[in-house]
């Protein structure tokens, strides 16, 4: 495992994009923060800065919320034609396909990882769940329901429901996935269904959906529909929460944010919310799996985005029987794997995405072997400039180490034998999350056994980290509330109104 030495070149129109001023979209308008205030965003391979951009505050979100509250009190977004909708979300998500190049640079130069990954995931993905919510946004319905006479003994009513946007939504998204989460995973959905947005992404990496408020502009989505506020969450992130005319928050992130949004929305307006948490994802191979293809589906779960997944498959068990031969695989793909710069068509995983998750998986990887795990591979630095972390596998662990028990989000993972499959599933239930796991059997009996007795929102079978538009995003127990992506995180962000009319 070599690091490929950092590269500063960079994509012609990511290069341009990167030297102009980046501030605040509000109403429309890109302004600068009211404070005047900037912050700068690093590239992680280099730990050089790349752009200086606007540092939104309070001031900055209740402008934003009011542009917000007009757009949609007032404007034309939510009594539009769906079909009018649907044509404007069509046209951005064909933007996002025509400028995919220069997002995939952007992304990579902002976030560390590979270019040619986000290419062929982050951007094609979100350019996808656009096309599929404005698809959504001409099947928003309501139904006609029977009534009795209870009420009003001999009444007729014609009763039905209808299905209204929720208001303002207010999203706060995290920097592993900026674009795809921010815009596909989370916007899109309001969108579609006629809500306005204000959103908070990461102050970590600030750029990608930066452009992409660009691409709305020209789709032509009206002003004060989508608002972007580039700042920190103590005071942006913070009073978006608490905000009066906020209706509804979504938000992507740690299980311990999670609980403080919670908590802050619980003493504000009781707003709505969609919560996107953490997880500690088992991924399972019986001996009847296909071995090869089991073993490089692992190492893609837990490796893949540099660690950097809320469902990555970070706690293996292997059946008994086969249990040496695949750790010696997953050592072999370890080993396998290029680290260098995002930019460099030859890497395979990039670093960190900065120094302060660089030193949280490193504190776990030094946790691990105090607790007597075995490195089984990897378990350092790679290199001594960016935030490279080499890619590790612990042996010989316990339920009851902070490895195995709490989430990373880097680069790290933990493999134990199991010889029972009962034992098996209630190992991999032995946790407080339940956003995603995996199963590696040729025996479709066990194939559904297992994927019902998991509580997980994903299970993939014989295959990890597979996404679709159409399908739905989200966890049970500490991962979350709700979902995001298909139909249902089209539903989230609409409420449903009864309507009784009297007729005699």
């Amino acid at each position: 495992m070599n690091v490929v030495t950092p590269l500063t070149t960079t994509f012609g129109p990511a290069e341009a994009f990167l030297g102009k001023g980046h501030r605040l979209l509000i109403d429309g308008k890109w302004v600068e923060a009211e404070s005047g205030e900037v912050f700068e965003t690093l590239n992680p391979a280099t730990e050089q800065v790349i752009a200086t951009v606007a540092l939104g505050g309070t001031a900055d979100i209740d402008a934003a919320v009011a542009a917000a509250r007009k757009a949609f009190d007032a404007g034309p977004w939510p009594r539009m034609m769906p079909a009018e909708r649907q044509r404007i979300l069509q046209k951005l998500g064909d933007l996002i396909e025509e400028n995919c190049e220069e997002l995939a640079w952007i992304e990579s130069l902002d976030n560390g990882k590979p270019v040619k990954v986000a290419e062929v995931a982050d951007i094609p993905l979100t350019a996808d769940l656009f096309h599929y919510m404005a698809a959504q946004a001409r099947t928003r319905e309501g139904h006609v329901v029977p009534t009795s006479d209870f009420a009003i003994p001999g009444a007729e009513f014609h009763a039905y429901t209808v299905d209204e946007p929720v208001g303002v939504v207010g999203l706060i998204t995290p920097w592993n996935y900026p674009l795809l989460i921010a815009a596909g995973w989370q916007m899109a959905g309001a969108l579609a269904a006629g809500n306005t947005v204000v959103l908070k992404p990461s102050e970590v990496t600030p750029l990608s959906i930066t452009r992409f408020g660009e691409l709305a502009l020209e789709a032509g989505v009206p002003p004060g529909v989508i608002n972007i506020v580039q700042g920190y969450g103590a005071d942006a992130g913070a009073r978006l929460v608490e905000h009066p005319q906020v209706d509804k928050i979504g938000f992507t992130g740690s299980t311990r944010t999670g609980r403080g949004l919670l908590k802050a929305v619980a003493d504000s307006n009781l707003k709505k919310v969609t919560l996107e948490l953490g997880g500690k994802s088992p991924d399972i191979i019986f001996a009847d799996a296909d071995l090869d293809a089991a073993i490089a589906g692992v190492a893609m779960g837990v490796f893949f985005n540099q660690g950097e997944c809320c469902c990555a498959g970070t706690r293996i068990y292997v059946e008994d029987k086969v249990y040496d031969q695949v750790v010696a695989g997953m050592i072999d793909e370890a080993r396998k794997i290029r680290l260098g710069s995002g930019q460099d068509p030859d890497t395979d995983m990039g670093p960190l995405v900065s120094q302060n998750q660089f030193d949280t998986v490193m504190s776990y990887v030094d946790a691990g072997k105090s607790d007597g795990a075995k490195v089984a591979v990897g378990g350092a630095r790679a290199g001594d400039k960016g935030y490279f972390v080499q890619p590790t596998l612990f042996t010989e662990v316990n339920p009851n180490m902070s490895i195995v028990r709490e989430e990373i989000f880097g680069p790290v993972a933990t493999i134990e034998r199991f010889s029972d499959i009962n034992d098996v599933v209630r190992r991999a239930n032995d946790t407080d999350y339940g956003l995603g796991a995996g199963i590696w059997t040729t025996d479709a009996r066990k194939t559904h056994h297992v994927a019902k007795a998991i509580r997980a929102g994903t299970v993939f079978v014989n295959c990890y980290n597979v996404f679709d538009a159409a399908m739905p995003f989200g966890g049970y127990k500490q991962s979350g509330w709700g979902r995001n992506r298909g139909r249902q995180a089209f539903e989230a962000f609409t409420e449903t109104k009864a309507v009784y009319v009297k007729l005699n």
